[in-house]
């Protein structure tokens, strides 16, 4: 039986898996800024997902096979994920970095395209972050299974998990500062950063303090100027969301905990729907009666 977002909303041992999948993500966008930027944004995210998910073959939309521009466009503006100008800006900028390559395809009048190895690659890294991390609430073979997977089991798990995502209120819109964070230029990877300073998370503190916190830092690390920076911090102070201390910026920084569990049950629906669909696909993770499987 796969894991619910509430029993994971509702489980302490969650919050080791909430750092360490932002850790996790930090680093993958350390090793490759570039293409982990496209995650970096929640709607290039879903943008990313919707191509993979059209690319295997996405069931719901009433299209022929296959991957090309007008099928994505109408797709993602169906979905309410962006606009035509958008989303035909990026795949153009796919195109050019070379996460996406014309192939030949039934129909001569339409190009058709494809994920690079490169792109393919990357969200598998994606994926199976995200099973080990399944793995160590409850002792399952996620990981070593998607591992080991063919590129069928892929085609039929990752848009399992893109529909999910584009249909799903809790992971699209968890919360005001989460959403401030997660539509802005590389706000996501600031707010997987401050999330990864967490040294605990007890639930009735209504604020928890991360310690100092380097603007400059950020700016090098994830590419952003000074003054977007500034501007997403104080938008996000003005929420009572986060702050410092001491005034005008002194002292050590520290997040609300209405924004920490903003994206804590971000991460518990999103994870709950990357289980139900290993579960569909690969099975049940765990083989044990479900009585002996957690204590949740």
């Amino acid at each position: 039986m796969a894991f619910t977002a509430e029993n994971l909303a509702a489980d302490d041992r969650f919050l080791a898996a909430i750092l360490h999948c932002a850790n996790q993500l930090l680093a993958i966008y350390r090793e490759s800024p570039r293409i982990a930027s496209i995650f970096a944004a929640q709607q290039r995210w879903l943008l990313a997902h919707a191509g993979f998910a059209l690319h295997y073959g996405h069931p719901d939309d009433g299209q022929s096979g296959g991957l090309y521009s007008g099928r994505f466009v109408d797709f993602a503006v169906k979905n309410d994920i962006a606009s035509r100008n958008t989303v035909a800006a990026f795949m153009q900028e796919m195109l050019a970095y070379r996460f996406l390559r014309v192939v030949p395809g039934p129909d001569k009048r339409t190009r058709y395209l494809e994920p690079t190895e490169i792109a393919e690659q990357h969200f598998t890294r994606w994926l199976v972050t995200h099973m080990m991390i399944l793995d160590s609430l409850d002792g399952g073979e996620r990981a070593d299974q998607i591992t080991a997977a063919s590129s069928a089991t892929m085609a039929a798990i990752q848009p399992r998990i893109a529909r999910a995502i584009i249909g799903s209120e809790s992971v699209r819109n968890p919360g005001p500062t989460f959403n401030l964070f997660n539509w802005a230029n590389s706000g996501g990877l600031v707010m997987d950063y401050l999330i990864s300073r967490l040294p605990q998370f007890p639930r009735a503190a209504e604020r928890v303090v991360i310690g100092p916190l380097s603007l400059r830092e950020l700016r090098e690390q994830f590419m952003i100027s000074n003054t977007h920076l500034k501007r997403l911090l104080t938008q996000a102070a003005t929420m009572e969301s986060v702050g410092w201390t001491e005034p005008s910026r002194k002292g050590d920084f520290w997040l609300s905990r209405r924004f920490i569990l903003e994206y804590w049950n971000y991460q518990a629906a999103k994870f709950a729907i990357v289980d139900a669909a290993a579960e569909a696909v690969l099975g049940p993770a765990v083989r044990e009666e479900p009585q002996a499987r957690r204590a949740i």
